[in-house]
């Protein structure tokens, strides 16, 4: 079959030196680069760019996908001024989105904690 490799798609090959992140600062405007992902989606991408643009500091943020074959995006961010770089804009989502997801699993477990609490008839008690 002509199909690349399953893992291919998220595993990075070592051999060639690849690297998850990268980035180039751009040549034209100051306050702008690019940050190249590789073995990601549009899953990824797409949360960090809605993350980005909640940021005041953030001018314009976007990502392009060379090719559905190729699991890579690149993600073009620019700031609002030149004394916030664009590592940092993007370093403060990553943490924004951590910091989200972490609040969202103390939801969930608390929620199914309590509904446990709630519904202990026996039935379910024996699945726990």
């Amino acid at each position: 079959m002509n199909a690349p490799e399953r893992a291919a798609a998220f595993l990075l090959d070592e051999d060639i030196g690849e690297v998850k992140l990268e980035y180039k600062a751009d040549t034209k405007v100051s306050n702008a680069g690019t940050f190249i992902f590789q073995k990601e989606d549009h899953t990824v991408s797409n949360l960090l760019r809605m993350q980005l643009l909640r940021d005041p500091a953030v001018r314009f943020a976007g990502y392009m996908m060379p090719h559905p074959l190729i699991h890579r995006f690149d993600m073009k961010i620019q700031t609002s001024s030149s004394t916030v770089a664009p590592v940092e804009v993007l370093s403060a989502a990553i943490e924004d989105l951590a910091n989200e997801t972490d609040h969202l699993i103390t939801q969930t477990t608390d929620a199914i904690d309590k509904w446990r609490k709630e519904n202990d008839t026996g039935v379910m008690s024996q699945y726990s």
